[in-house]
């Protein structure tokens, strides 16, 4: 659902119903936060519905994507689940059902490692990276008109508050279990 924007004194754009809504939740009714997680997530769903879009009807989660680029740019020994997991930031378990669903779709396979027999590695399938390719055209379009107005130096100030997010989230996680927080974000 689209709502109508506002743009406060400096020509920043702001969702009044959020911004009335997260007041009750604010400290000395400072919103920013809020509403700035608010915005987030409503950015995250924008582009996940483009990614879907472009997935042609095939149905294949934003979790499934991630895991075919992935293993693209592998140099074909594939990846063991473990590792997609690492690099995706999600559970073994949240990936083995990726991969059952790409399997299935035949776009990714299951071989035996060479270096542990008691280990698998998930490979791309020639469907799979003829799959890719025919996403690609339509998935630069779609992030160019998503991003337009945006200047190189807006996307990559973008970038870095978004993974600075993701580094906080993992230094609160690793606090609240105990674990050290490694250094610090600049």
């Amino acid at each position: 659902m689209s709502r109508e924007l506002s743009a406060d004194a400096d020509g920043r754009f702001y969702d009044a119903g959020v911004r009335a809504a997260m007041a009750a939740f604010a400290v000395d009714g400072d919103t920013r936060a809020l509403e700035a997680a608010a915005a987030l997530r409503s950015a995250t769903q924008a582009v996940d519905r483009l990614r879907a879009l472009g997935a042609g009807g095939r149905g294949l989660s934003t979790g499934a994507l991630d895991v075919l680029v992935r293993l693209a740019a592998e140099d074909g020994e594939g990846l063991s689940v473990g590792e997609l997991a690492r690099s995706g930031g999600v559970s073994s378990r949240n990936v083995t059902g990726l991969v059952d669903t790409l399997e299935g779709d035949g776009l990714v396979r299951r071989v035996r490692d060479t270096a542990d027999r008691r280990s698998v590695r998930v490979l791309l399938t020639a469907e799979g990276r003829a799959w890719l390719e025919a996403f690609r055209g339509p998935t630069q379009r779609a992030m160019a008109a998503v991003f337009r107005g945006f200047t190189p130096e807006d996307l990559a100030v973008f970038r870095h508050l978004c993974l600075r997010l993701v580094d906080n989230q993992r230094r609160l996680e690793e606090h609240l279990a105990g674990t050290p927080a490694g250094p610090p974000t600049p």
